[in-house]
């Protein structure tokens, strides 16, 4: 009986370094938040968000970040980044 399932590991997808990369960002970025900068932490976690759904976007099959497929990827990663945004921002005009 053959097995046809999705491979799901570091060796076959993604590259760690570059998601290790973005679990530092991201650590950083809840530092910063912690210290009282939120404008600056969500800039970052946004940015980051945002470059990564572009990374995998148009390298497609060879980005170091892969989760699913490149649509999925894309779309989360840029409405995520997007998103953020624009939820601090309108925030910041209601004040």
């Amino acid at each position: 009986m053959a097995h046809n399932h999705p491979y799901v590991s570091e060796a076959k997808e993604g590259n760690p370094v570059f998601e290790w990369g973005v679990l530092v960002v991201v650590i950083i970025s809840a530092v910063l938040a912690g210290f009282g900068y939120t404008m600056a932490a969500t800039v970052v976690f946004a940015a980051t968000a945002i470059i990564t759904g572009l990374i995998r976007l148009i390298l497609k099959d060879r980005s170091p970040w892969k989760i699913r497929s490149v649509g999925f990827d894309s779309f989360i990663g840029i409405a995520l980044g997007t998103g953020l945004l624009v939820v601090y921002f309108s925030i910041q005009l209601m004040m």
